[in-house]
């Protein structure tokens, strides 16, 4: 994440008071993260896939910006919600997909660097499975949620929620597991 922590907290902080001015500093810092985001999603879809991750981010931009009265605690609580609201975009775009045509769109799973499952799962069966998850552990669904959805590495996300780098390495385990089970993948050995 290249944009300053404590510029871009502060920026947040100003903005959640309504503060304007603080919004138009921000988006220059937030959007080229945003991007990256959504290239990093984008990567994983079909290549006939219609969203562009152009559009995926101007979407998650103009949902996060449109929020009243959002308490951004600081930039890690920003991109961890960008992250949830990538996620929601494309299942969104998958059901409106699978309304017009069987099929919907796939996505894979082996984006990260330890990929959960090595075939192609339908993005609503992710987010349904997520949600499972969510209901059993919900720091672990939040774990997957930023490695899969926003591309953050282990210690990112440990920074984004919280926690040490192996407590999430620990949670990613079981939460793979867990999601190649409900997804009715073949578990991969562990190396």
């Amino acid at each position: 994440m290249d944009s300053t922590p404590k510029d871009v907290t502060r920026l947040l902080e100003r903005w959640s008071t309504g503060d304007r001015e603080a919004l138009d500093e921000l988006t220059p810092l937030v959007y080229q993260e945003l991007r990256k985001i959504a290239r990093r999603q984008m990567l994983k879809e079909r290549a006939e896939h219609t969203l562009e991750s152009t559009a995926l981010v101007h979407e998650a931009y103009l949902r996060l910006v449109g929020q009243k009265g959002s308490k951004w605690q600081n930039r890690a609580h920003f991109f961890a919600v960008a992250s949830e609201m990538a996620r929601r975009i494309l299942v969104d775009h998958a059901k409106a997909r699978n309304a017009k045509k069987r099929g919907g769109p796939k996505v894979s799973l082996d984006d990260s660097p330890e990929p959960f499952v090595q075939q192609d799962a339908d993005v609503i069966a992710i987010n349904d499975a997520l949600d499972e998850l969510a209901k059993l552990d919900p720091r672990q669904a939040k774990i997957v949620e930023l490695r899969y959805f926003a591309g953050l590495t282990i210690e990112e996300t440990a920074e984004v929620i919280g926690v040490s780098t192996p407590t999430v390495k620990r949670d990613w385990l079981v939460a793979r597991a867990f999601l190649q089970r409900a997804l009715g993948a073949s578990p991969e050995p562990e190396t």
